[in-house]
């Protein structure tokens, strides 16, 4: 990399990987959100035996590095399932990033969506059912709309969270955004990593903008009025 440096050349090389990362964003965040509302659920209705399971799994993935999580689906769990005759290991990278990713944003996810259900005063749910409702219409007419709105600064920042999460993608081999930065400086040397890593930081921070503001505009939604 010369002196005189092509900004737009070297966005242009860098976002040609944002795709990759917006998949591996887009399909770890689906997942997380189901898998976070099956735990949350779990806790809420304190299932016996799955209950404290999910307890043990949550402390687990606070308790350890993602990074570790990622090698641990990468490297490790193909090699206990063969222990029970199931091979994974032809699986695609995207396949362990996606699943790593699922397990680690769902278990923070879960507790979000707790929180933002346990936020509802009960009070309002007997006054829902003591007028008829079903507990699906009290869920949908009363439970989501205020907790919605009460998770929306924690599900903001673990979303913006997921996506600086997704950087870690390279260190199994995928290139995505982090990636085609590794690729850039190693075909330059080593030459020109502060401007690369500024490009870098700047995609970033657009795309967190980008979720912020729409966040914002989910949560000026949230703050319509609700009736039961």
């Amino acid at each position: 990399m010369t002196n005189s440096v092509n900004w737009g050349d070297l966005f242009g090389q860098v976002l040609q990987q944002l795709p990759i990362t917006l998949f591996i964003f887009i399909l770890s965040l689906f997942f997380a959100l189901i898998l976070g509302c099956l735990l949350a659920t779990i806790r809420i209705k304190k299932v016996k035996v799955l209950s404290p399971i999910v307890r043990i799994y949550l402390s687990f993935i606070r308790s350890t590095p993602l990074i570790l999580q990622l090698f641990l689906a990468y490297f490790a769990l193909p090699q206990l399932l063969l222990f029970i005759q199931i091979d994974i290991n032809h699986f695609s990278r995207l396949f362990f990033v996606i699943l790593a990713f699922t397990l680690h944003t769902g278990a923070y996810l879960s507790e979000i969506i707790r929180a933002g259900y346990q936020s509802v005063d009960y009070s309002q749910i007997e006054a829902g059912l003591s007028v008829g409702l079903s507990y699906p219409r009290i869920l949908v007419d009363i439970i989501i709309p205020q907790a919605l709105r009460n998770s929306i600064p924690n599900l903001t920042t673990q979303v913006i969270e997921l996506i600086k999460d997704t950087s870690l993608a390279f260190t199994i081999g995928i290139i995505d955004m982090m990636g085609q930065v590794k690729l850039i400086i190693g075909n330059n040397y080593g030459l020109g990593m502060l401007e690369v890593y500024v490009v870098i930081s700047i995609i970033y921070w657009i795309i967190a903008l980008i979720i912020q503001t729409i966040f914002a505009l989910i949560n000026k939604r949230a703050q319509k009025p609700y009736r039961v």
